[in-house]
């Protein structure tokens, strides 16, 4: 009989254990939901994406979020707006691709 209580509170501690690994992973849909690619009047190499990131991000106070979503979206979308700030007409997929909460993901 204590063996079959041992057996059920083990079995019940994981079952917690496992809703609490569950729990406490993020699921960040915006990663599948990307832009479609499409046409760029600014258009940058997969090559060259950390450089044009880099006079992206030139001006922010934010440099490590600004260069990590700029590398982001430049891989995904192959351009980068000029500037370092707005002239996002230029490339549309980066323009477009927003987070969960609606706010612009490229920088």
């Amino acid at each position: 009989m204590a063996s079959q209580s041992t057996l059920l509170v083990l079995l019940l501690a994981l079952v917690c254990l496992i809703q609490v690994s569950l729990a406490s992973q993020r699921f960040d849909a915006s990663y599948l939901a990307k832009p479609p690619v499409g046409p760029t009047t600014c258009p940058v190499p997969t090559a060259q994406c950390s450089s044009a990131c880099d006079r992206r991000c030139s001006a922010t106070s934010h440099k490590n979020n600004c260069l990590m979503f700029c590398n982001m979206c430049c891989n995904w979308c192959q351009c980068v707006p000029p500037g370092t700030y707005g002239q996002k007409e230029c490339c549309s997929c980066y323009s477009d691709w927003k987070t969960e909460q609606g706010t612009p993901k490229c920088p």
